[in-house]
């Protein structure tokens, strides 16, 4: 245990390392005497010192730091470890105590790595105990059970030299039936930062405090004139209530010194809870006030928390560039998103929390960069992409981390953030121990890099993009720890970009055969894209008739935003469901606007009009239409004078409208016409309707029969009238009449033999009469006129105008 001592850098007391090194030869002379005697090991005896080395490694009794504080001494501190120690093994350890191990300070980053690595004890490099009344002692440890322990010691007593960062160690000893012999059973290794008096350089530290969130919001909207939002689930609700997630990041930024990372459509999803809003799937009843409160309440603690501090705004919905630069330059349109998300972050961060933001700067997944990634950042008037040093590593032989600042060419920054550090907070930190060791060591890391050299150097912390609330609180006490140090100060980004850059860095940019495979398999692929141009044709086709088209290229403007989320990663099922949802709700839109189907039509005569109705079933009107009247056998059926004939359409919202098509008979027979709107710049808007016209036009032929048949009724009565008249007029002068001029009456049936006419005259008068008008109809008369359309029903066709 003394060998620590000797390590370089390594300042203890000189009479406590003699007293250490005396008490250790006195322990060990006996034994060794002893050892002198014995006779050669036998295998057996071979095999128990194996086991021996084994136990002091296996970890017999997990050791667990939860607590240490402060977690930067200072002189004339007390420094408190607390925790507990398990037994994980099958007997009972008796003569259990807890020792604090001090190591030797490490002067590079590496070291720290290595250390981090190691698993067992390791006497000589895992520091000697500092032992004295600084311990505490367990009689005995029950398998399975857990003991808490809690140590506190003066700083003053651990015997602290030059500043940097230590090895600090929580070991427990004891022994078991098995193995009665005191040895380390188990140990926990962290840091232990020493920076008593103020560094003469510090390190100008940026660190990222990012608000992001998964996408929330559909594109639907309420058919009310506020266009009720509809969401996806209720689960930005929990985030932002008291104790979730996003709650937790804006109580605990808002009392950093931080530079602020939004996604807008964080905001925009949040604003919209403020008011009446719905979930998918439970009809229209809308969410509960309590939400809209807490919504509102969120949002005020935001805009008090950003006030004078740096906000960095994402292109709306934070879209992956990395996916679209590696699979969807190439599909048409994809860009164009990109630049529009850009376009409405700043006027969304500034509407909402009244600040101005910064919207130059880029940051893809996990820093990970490569051309055609930083091209695809810069296309949308970004000119600074936040990487990482894992992914633009140096290659210049430094012997200590440069600033972050890197110009990679073109007017572009790189703002190279530190690798160890924006991933210390990584990983399941739910309990003490875990974020224990995580702020420890984060602060570890940053007093090493400052202790590299006198230069004054610009750092960046990026963590993840969505820290889980016991990350960000990790985050926060490291945070806090470190602005309460002395070798670091605070600086925002913008001044981390624009700070002068290392002329010794690299500013080379790895290739694309560089990128990481395991971010490049939860990329989204070509076929997103493609889907989200589909859509947008779609959306494109649908918007130029509308009258009010802000209802709806808005929401679906964002939403189609949404659909290249960075958030879609690892969740490439839902990605998909959402950008199914997203169409399908386009096109359900869209069939609100259709003709009504029609059935066969019967048209009589030379000429008539066909009516073709439109139907808008949406709550605004449509303008800009055209319906198209086609006939398949102009030579038949002509509309319009031609093959076809086209009429604007503008119908109100919730109405129809029918449009009337002149038409004209050129031959009897079936023909078949098409109705099809058209958008004004010709393209076809929703499905035709194909229905047959059946035309029984009479022909010139029978128009003359029916004429002269007319005509000869009309001549036939005619002679009749002037034969009658004639007739009477012989019989009065026959019969004589009476000088005085007077006419006697004839009885109506005259009875006496005078008033009876002979044979002769009765055939006289028949032969001059002819028939009789009212004598029964003979096989030779003509036909009655037959009516202009038939009045028989006309089963499942439809009769015309003419």
């Amino acid at each position: 245990m003394a060998e620590a001592a000797d390590f370089q850098g390594m300042s203890p007391s000189p009479a406590r390392r003699w007293m250490r090194r005396t008490g250790a030869l006195l322990a060990g002379a006996p034994l060794l005497a002893g050892l002198l005697q014995l006779p050669a090991a036998t295998p057996t005896h071979a095999a128990g010192q194996d086991s021996v080395k084994a136990a002091s490694g296996s970890g017999t009794v997990a050791v667990a730091v939860d607590s240490l504080t402060p977690s930067v001494p200072s002189d004339g501190d007390t420094l408190t470890v607390s925790g507990t120690v398990t037994n994980k093994g099958k007997q009972a350890v008796t003569d259990a105590q807890v020792d604090l191990r001090l190591g030797a300070p490490m002067s590079t980053r590496s070291a720290i790595d290595t250390v981090s690595a190691r698993t067992s004890f390791q006497e000589g490099l895992d520091g000697a105990p500092v032992g004295g009344k600084y311990v505490q002692e367990f009689s005995k440890l029950t398998p399975g059970v857990s003991q808490h322990f809690s140590i506190s010691v003066p700083v003053d007593k651990l015997d602290l030299g030059e500043d940097g960062v230590y090895e600090f160690a929580v070991s427990l000893s004891g022994e078991t039936a098995a193995q009665p012999w005191d040895q380390v059973l188990g140990i926990q290794r962290t840091f232990l930062p020493w920076q008593p008096d103020k560094a003469g350089t510090q390190t100008r530290t940026t660190v990222l405090w990012p608000l992001v969130s998964t996408s929330h919001m559909t594109a639907q909207t309420g058919s009310d004139e506020s266009q009720t939002p509809v969401f996806r689930d209720d689960d930005l609700a929990k985030e932002i209530s008291p104790g979730g997630r996003l709650q937790q990041l804006v109580s605990l930024g808002k009392e950093l010194d931080v530079t602020w990372v939004i996604d807008p459509d964080l905001l925009a999803s949040v604003d919209a809870m403020t008011e009446s809003y719905r979930v998918q799937g439970e009809g229209d009843t809308s969410r509960p006030g309590g939400y809209r409160t807490v919504a509102a309440q969120w949002l005020a603690e935001l805009q008090d928390a950003v006030q004078d501090k740096e906000v960095v705004a994402l292109p709306f919905a934070d879209p992956d560039l990395a996916s679209l630069a590696h699979n969807g330059t190439n599909v048409t349109g994809s860009l164009n998103h990109l630049k529009e998300a850009t376009d409405v972050a700043a006027d969304t961060v500034d509407s909402i929390l009244h600040v101005e933001p910064t919207t130059d700067f880029a940051w893809p997944v996990n820093g990970a960069v490569d051309p055609s990634i930083v091209k695809v950042a810069t296309s949308a008037g970004a000119d600074k992409v936040i990487a990482r040093s894992d992914s633009l590593v140096e290659t210049g032989g430094l012997t200590y981390t440069p600033s972050a600042a890197r110009p990679i060419g073109g007017g572009t920054t790189a703002v190279v953030a530190d690798a160890r550090m924006s991933t210390a907070f990584q990983g399941d930190l739910t309990k003490a121990s875990s974020s224990t060791l995580a702020v420890q060591s984060f602060l570890a890391q940053s007093l090493t890099l400052n202790l590299q050299t006198n230069k004054q150097r610009s750092i960046v912390v990026a963590p993840q993009r969505m820290p889980t609330t016991s990350q960000a609180q990790t985050m926060a006490e490291a945070v806090t720890a470190l602005q309460g140090g002395t070798w670091s100060q605070s600086q925002d980004l913008t001044a981390a970009a624009t700070a002068k850059p290392d002329s010794r860095a690299t500013t080379k940019v790895p290739p694309a055969s560089k990128y990481p495979s395991s971010l490049s398999k939860p990329q989204l692929p070509r076929s997103a894209f493609e889907q989200v141009a589909t859509t947008q044709d779609k959306l494109d086709n649908f918007k130029v008739i509308l009258t009010r088209q802000s209802r709806v290229v808005t929401p679906f403007g964002r939403a189609l935003n949404r659909e290249m989320s960075t958030s879609w990663r690892e969740r490439s099922a839902e990605a998909a469901d959402y950008r199914n949802a997203i169409e399908a709700y386009v096109d359900s839109l869209a069939g609100q606007v259709t003709l009504i189907d029609k059935s066969e039509t019967k048209l009589s005569g030379r000429s008539a009009t066909i009516p073709v109705t439109v139907q808008n079933n949406l709550v605004q009107g449509v303008d800009h239409l055209v319906l198209r009247l086609t006939s398949k056998s102009p030579r038949r059926l002509e509309i319009g004078g031609d093959a076809y004939h086209e009429q604007a359409v503008a119908v109100s919202g919730g109405h129809s409208q029918t449009v009337k098509f002149t038409t004209s008979a050129q031959a009897n027979g079936q023909a078949t016409v098409v109705a099809q709107l058209f958008t004004e710049d010709g393209q076809p808007y929703g499905a035709p309707v194909t229905f047959d016209v059946r035309v029984t036009e009479f022909t010139a032929t029978v128009m003359l029969v029916i004429g002269g048949g007319f005509l000869l009724l009309v001549l036939a009565g005619f002679r009749m009238y002037t034969q009658r008249k004639r007739a009477a007029a012989r019989a009065a002068e026959e019969d004589g009449s009476p000088e005085t001029g007077e006419t006697e009456a004839v009885p109506e049936n005259p009875e006496g033999p005078e008033d009876r006419l002979t044979p002769e005259e009765v055939r006289r008068e028949e032969s001059d009469t002819g028939t009789r008008a009212d004598a029964p109809e003979q096989p030779s008369d003509p036909t009655p006129d037959t009516a202009a359309e038939s009045a028989d029903p006309s089963g499942t066709g439809e009769r015309v105008d003419r």
